[in-house]
């Protein structure tokens, strides 16, 4: 900003300080200016200056310093001194306007949409679209990425679904070795447990865990971190049940490996005399029922109904409800457990995705208050997503039946480490009217639910189950990836039930750690099958 005065003082000229702009010029009469008049002209000019600079700055701010007149410079700041803006917010609008204009129909299925947007300018340049057009194009381009996106998505969960299903290479690899030793290496096939610790077997003074299984490196973990972490480790007895194709191989390695001072016991699904056809007629009806074996083992993708409504949540739940685990001798054996084992009277039952980090020799003293089954609820929590599960979640509640019998908001619970009562247990019709309900739902063809052996159970043992502290029973960690770590080093048992399994190469990274420190590297089957390499 500059101020010239002419010689004679006849003039006054104010400038930019590049000389482009005249901004102000006064001329000043040639009569004798009295310095009344001279004082009050500076005195207005120093009130005008301040403004002049502020628009001066925002002209050389915006870029249009290079205006060479006063027309320009008023083109440029008129809208803003008479308080008026650009006319992009009203483009903007107005571009909103013509998109919701655009119904979907209009987007036809043949229309030429450019692969990507760079060909969209190019286009728009040569063919001068007009506003619809290019809306229409636009809308189009955005419904294909959408269509995309979700498509990859759903195969994305498809994937990890087969993944989930299947068995790993190194975990097959370690029970065939594993049983071809049983039939080679008679230190393998010894009795377990040794014959002077079969009394203990049925001695309620010690804390009897029982699992079900078949995946023999998922027991070594589980049978591994709860001796390791127990401060009496020589009161457990692991009771270690699995099925026949499994057997030799899971045998051998509690033979091979023992884990001392634990008692361990390992027993096949066909050793129990109890198990007959005539005592569990329900199962024989779920493995030959044509309509289970079709919907476990039938085509997923089609018995999922995939449509353009459904969510990739709700697909990830279809899928997961469809696993052939569901209908598996060793998934529903937790509800003869009073008839198995019938010296027995307090047990702690473990799914086989459990880690255990705590002693859970206080389980034993919980009081149950003479109810049969000590859980975790699933209802509340911190965590919203795993901690949010009600009847509502499990059951068709547009079925009448379901309706007329249950209430969706009532609070659900959590398998997969239970303290069971069974003396309370064997007072109670619990196990028939867990066959009623399965039987009703084959006759429903699963319209009553589809998700597994917890529906059932949640219906059956209503009005049995005492809730215990969460703190004992942390769930989610094989689909929650955003786990909160700092709770899972303060829970008793973590369990990874979902998909994300810690033995899957499709289980969480920084979740693995947790459970992958109790299997043994060292051990010469575990090195020859590569496990998790």
């Amino acid at each position: 900003m500059q101020l010239h005065f002419s010689p004679s003082m006849r003039s006054v000229t104010i400038s930019s300080s590049n000389g482009f702009i005249d901004l102000m010029k006064i001329k000043v009469a040639a009569r004798h200016i009295s310095y009344r008049t001279l004082f009050h002209t500076f005195l207005i000019l120093a009130f005008l200056l301040p403004f002049v600079f502020i628009l001066t700055a925002l002209v050389t701010l915006e870029g249009v310093n290079k205006c060479s007149s006063f027309d320009c410079l008023g083109r440029r700041l008129g809208p803003k001194l008479l308080g008026r803006g650009d006319d992009s917010g009203k483009l903007v609008k107005d571009f909103y306007k013509i998109l919701n204009q655009v119904n979907p129909e209009e987007v036809s299925h043949d229309l030429q949409i450019p692969d990507n947007f760079t060909q969209l300018v190019s286009e728009m340049k040569s063919n001068k679209y007009s506003a619809k057009d290019f809306a229409i194009i636009l809308k189009g381009m955005m419904e294909r990425s959408e269509r995309e996106i979700r498509e990859s998505k759903l195969q994305e969960l498809m994937n990890k679904h087969f993944a989930a299903s299947s068995v790993p290479k190194g975990i097959h690899c370690l029970s065939l070795r594993l049983t071809d030793e049983y039939s080679s290496n008679a230190h393998a096939r010894r009795q377990l447990p040794s014959p002077e610790f079969l009394p203990v077997l049925s001695d309620n003074s010690y804390y009897h865990f029982i699992l079900s299984t078949d995946n023999i490196l998922a027991a070594a973990v589980v049978v591994t971190s709860a001796v390791q972490s127990s401060l009496t480790p020589e009161k457990i007895v692991f009771h270690v049940i699995t099925d026949k194709k499994t057997y030799a191989g899971m045998h051998s390695w509690f033979a091979l490996n023992p884990i001392s001072p634990a008692i361990i016991e390992v027993k096949g699904v066909h050793q129990f005399d109890w198990l007959t056809r005539d005592n569990v007629p329900v199962l024989e009806a779920v493995e030959n029922h044509n309509g289970i074996r079709n919907y476990y083992h039938g085509n997923h993708i089609s018995g999922t109904n995939v449509g353009d409504t459904v969510t990739p949540r709700s697909f990830a739940s279809k899928l997961q409800a469809r696993s052939p685990k569901y209908i598996s001798l060793l998934n529903h054996l937790r509800i003869y457990l009073p008839e198995l084992f019938p010296n027995l009277e307090k047990v702690v039952f473990l799914d086989d995705d459990v880690v255990i980090q705590r002693d859970l020799s206080p389980l034993w003293e919980v009081d149950l208050g003479g109810k049969v089954n000590g859980a975790v609820e699933t209802c509340k929590g911190e965590d919203s997503w795993v901690m949010s599960k009600r009847f509502r979640n499990y059951f068709n509640f547009s079925h009448p039946l379901v309706a007329k019998s249950l209430d969706p908001n009532e609070c659900a619970w959590a398998y997969g480490m239970n303290v069971f009562d069974l003396r309370a247990w064997r007072l109670t019709n619990i196990r028939e009217t867990y066959h009623s309900w399965l039987k009703e739902n084959l006759r429903s063809n699963l319209t009553l639910w589809k998700l597994g052996t917890l529906p059932p159970a949640l219906i059956a043992f209503r009005g049995h189950v005492q809730g215990i502290d969460p703190t004992w029973h942390m769930l989610g960690l094989g689909y929650q990836k955003k786990t909160n770590i700092e709770s899972v080093k303060k829970a008793a048992v973590i369990h990874y039930n979902g998909q994300s399994k810690p033995w899957l190469q499709i289980g969480y990274e920084h979740l693995r750690p947790f459970w992958s420190k109790y299997v043994n590297y060292s051990n010469e089957f575990v090195k020859n099958c590569h496990i998790l390499e």
